[in-house]
């Protein structure tokens, strides 16, 4: 097959991999690629190489699939590095394409435009797989192979740098086929012995992280079987359904979470990473008798040690584990045990988020069954928006997992073009979303169906409670913060505000059900402080 242009050429691989959006920033590096991009599918002209990256991560994470990020050189895939790290810590599949200076001038350092100093190497650093396209015959190749690089467990963001003449040449490509990875359970003495020590459980427990959510039917099967109660990580979460009531949450290091787990006989981890913000920074205690799923052998036993380590796809494994599990069952009135600590840890949050609990309410009311819901890293998210908000499919639930600031509204806006048919609500702090301000253009450019709610709190909430709490003075944390509504009005952006619980309900309803962008700002000074002032869960040396 002959291209008259790479751009040609890469529109037929995003077709291949049914991507119909494309994020990016057009540059002299890389105009051949928008220009058919632009042409041939939808290309949306964030303001920030960093949100190129965090809208398409996004974009898949809605979808299940892939998204695809255009960058140009140099400062360009520097500025995108970021939000590489966060989709390399998620494992999210990214196909990251940026320019490169023209093939004979590569790597001579004599100061071509755009040129840095080894863009493949950073972007090796930050991805989890880069290359080069060496000759205009061999794109097509480099492209699909980082595409499944992307797509393969554990996952991860596949960068490719394209030296401009090689985009503007005819391209010759023959499509390759690559298969599928196989994942083979360990059907051998291991899964045996944990079979076994499964059939034997009387109160077990399994935890549900990121490696999970395309395994929710042999998970449900399995809790069915064993009369087990589910803890998630954050990444997990929707994996089950949370109005399940087999489901307590993202909550193992609450106090209930933590006497549950104390009363198990047996864990069974699928797929998650045990992060230090969801074990207390590793201060987190699990029952002795712990089998461990993960389809990364480094993941196994890394953190807490496994009585059974088992490497696979988590679908395969946890259907191989099944016929054991059906021999077992779970001693008289574990489920109810589970049913109230689920009860209690919601209840206990709620009550501590005090005014915040009408607008978690109000955003589940608003929003059907399916819809998305992006949280940058803010005091809201990282208190109730990542435990009580209840998500119903792990694709609903997006948020940087990294824990970087800012992220949010770029994957807000990537998640509601993926999936135009559905609401999307984002959750932002004022500190956080002033970032990356001028993606509210982007918001007002492309109009999706996204709900942008700013909690404004004139600055680092978090950092600021933290200070308060442990230092003599403040620094860096309060800052200038826009008039919301002018600031909207200027973007051409629909603008609303809550300032005390009861408009919460209406302001979120009718933003929800305009089917077009809306910033709601939420006066933290009128709707009033939590009960108990939020911080984060890291340690301090000597506190």
């Amino acid at each position: 097959m002959r291209y008259d242009t790479g751009g040609d050429l890469l529109v037929a691989v995003l077709r291949e991999l049914g991507i119909d959006t494309v994020f990016g920033i057009v540059s002299v590096h890389n105009l051949p690629l928008v220009e058919a991009v632009d042409r041939e599918l939808r290309f949306v002209p964030v303001r920030h190489e960093a949100s190129a990256v965090n809208a398409a991560d996004a974009y898949g994470r809605a979808r299940g699939s892939i998204g695809c990020a255009l960058t140009s050189t140099g400062t360009g895939a520097g500025n995108a590095a970021g939000s590489l790290v966060e989709a390399l810590s998620a494992g999210t599949s990214v196909l990251h394409v940026t320019g490169q200076v023209e093939s004979a001038y590569l790597g001579s350092g004599r100061g071509f435009i755009h040129e840095t100093k080894d863009q493949l190497g950073m972007l090796r650093a930050v991805s989890a797989y880069a290359a080069t396209v060496p000759s205009a015959a061999e794109a097509g190749r480099v492209l699909r192979e980082a595409a499944r690089a992307a797509l393969a467990a554990p996952g991860g963001p596949a960068s490719v740098e394209w030296p401009v003449d090689l985009q503007y040449a005819a391209q010759t490509d023959a499509a390759i086929d690559l298969p599928e990875p196989i994942f083979t359970p360990p059907l051998g003495a291991e899964l045996a012995a944990a079979g076994e020590l499964l059939a034997a459980a009387r109160r077990p427990l399994v935890w549900a992280g990121g490696g999970a959510v395309r395994a929710g039917a042999a998970l449900s099967e399995l809790l069915d079987a064993t009369g087990a109660g589910l803890l998630t990580s954050n990444s997990g979460r929707g994996t089950v359904p949370e109005d399940d009531p087999r489901v307590i949450g993202n909550f193992a290091t609450t106090p209930a979470g933590r006497a549950l787990l104390a009363d198990a006989d047996l864990l069974l981890t699928v797929g998650t990473h045990f992060r230090s913000n969801e074990t207390a920074d590793y201060g987190l205690r699990l029952p002795a008798a712990h089998v461990q799923i993960d389809v990364d052998p480094a993941a196994l036993g890394r953190v807490y040690p496994a009585t059974h380590a088992l490497c696979g796809n988590a679908s395969d494994v946890l259907a191989a584990l099944l016929p054991y599990a059906g021999r077992g069952s779970a001693e008289s009135g574990w489920d109810t045990r589970i049913a109230a600590v689920r009860a209690e840890v919601r209840a206990n949050l709620r009550d501590a988020i005090g005014p915040q609990a009408a607008i978690c309410d109000a955003v589940r009311a608003a929003l059907p069954r399916e819809a998305v819901v992006a949280r940058d890293v803010t005091i809201p998210s990282s208190s109730w928006g990542n435990r009580l908000l209840e998500m119903y499919d792990p694709r609903d639930n997006v948020f940087p997992r990294g824990g970087g600031i800012g992220q949010g509204l770029g994957m807000g806006i990537g998640a509601a073009l993926g999936r135009p048919e559905a609401p999307t609500v984002v959750l932002a702090g004022d500190g956080g979303l002033a970032v990356h301000l001028g993606e509210l253009l982007t918001l007002a450019q492309e109009r999706p169906r996204l709900t942008l709610i700013v909690f404004n709190d004139g600055g680092y909430g978090v950092l600021r409670n933290m200070q308060d709490r442990y230092s003599e003075r403040r620094s860096g944390v309060d800052l200038a913060t826009p008039d919301f509504a002018l600031l909207a009005r200027a973007c051409g952006l629909a603008y609303d505000r809550i300032a005390a619980e009861e408009h919460a309900a209406p302001v979120i309803g009718r933003a929800v059900a305009s089917h077009g962008p809306t910033l709601v700002e939420v006066d933290l000074a009128g709707l009033g402080p939590m009960k108990n002032p939020f911080t984060p869960p890291v340690k301090i040396p000597g506190q």
